[in-house]
């Protein structure tokens, strides 16, 4: 995958934790296509990633369960996954009426194609999700559901807050669901942050901690709802299987964890005529 370099190549870096998950008897996610592409795919993973650790796929499966409940109250509903590189969500919780749209760069897509057909309900769009003509292509604006897993990290501060904004303008009453990471993480990643000898991880510009969440999301987008921040379950590399828990609770230490943002927006109500 030479042809694959910066911010989408990070798409093999999650195959990575998420594909050697799936192949474990003990793995925390059963994935049979993520297994697939990256047995599939000629890649030194280790080389470039060093030993799996589990963390994507953990992440795959918390967005696994509230995308899949999501979908049960919205059968025929639209997903759109933003920066989906090689996530394989659709083929682990699709009901046969879901739509579902996979976003991402030229570059990104291409690779997908190789290894992922779409179809009518399973379609791909090769788009930056800051390019806002995705959003055309949603078929059931009353019932939409965005995710953007790996994602929003690698953008600045003020592109994050255009497209979340755009989103919930765009489509009162979507649900949205994206990680971040804390501004401790980001600062390291912007002065240069290596993987292993052989791969510099992208630099990711916005970080946020867990208290600042929810308020920077209600004055950016006064409509919504309710906001959750859900720290990471479980991870498997020591010490971090551990610690994380245990920091994830602890006052104050807490703030500056990675995790997920869940938030439901709000319809607008239509005013009794005087």
């Amino acid at each position: 995958m030479a042809e694959l370099t910066g911010v989408p190549e990070t798409m093999l870096w999650t195959l990575h934790n998420r594909g050697s998950e799936a192949l474990r008897p003990d793995g925390f996610i059963r994935d049979e296509e993520a297994a697939r592409l990256y047995r599939a795919i000629d890649y030194d993973y280790m080389r470039s990633f060093g030993r799996p650790d589990g963390s994507h796929a953990i992440r795959s499966v918390m967005f696994d369960e509230a995308v899949a409940d999501w979908i049960s109250a919205h059968p025929g509903g639209t997903v759109a996954e933003l920066g989906c590189g090689l996530e394989t969500q659709f083929h682990r919780i699709d009901n046969g009426q879901v739509r579902w749209l996979c976003i991402d760069v030229p570059e990104a897509i291409a690779v997908r194609e190789r290894f992922l057909q779409p179809t009518d309900r399973y379609r791909f769009i090769a788009k930056s999700a800051l390019d806002l003509a995705w959003m055309d292509q949603v078929e059931t604006p009353s019932a939409l559901f965005v995710t953007a897993q790996g994602l929003l990290m690698y953008f600045d501060e003020a592109e994050v807050q255009q497209l979340l904004a755009a989103v919930v303008e765009r489509f009162p009453g979507v649900v949205l669901m994206f990680d971040v990471i804390p501004r401790w993480f980001s600062r390291k990643t912007m002065m240069g942050l290596w993987k292993t000898k052989h791969y510099r991880t992208p630099a990711m510009p916005w970080g946020v901690n867990r208290n600042e969440v929810e308020p920077l999301l209600r004055r950016w987008c006064p409509s919504l709802g309710d906001v959750r921040f859900l720290p990471y379950r479980r991870l498997r590399a020591f010490p971090w299987s551990v610690l994380f828990p245990l920091i994830s609770k602890a006052p104050g230490l807490g703030n500056h964890v990675p995790g997920m943002v869940h938030v439901v927006t709000r319809r607008p109500v239509d005013r009794e005529p005087d």
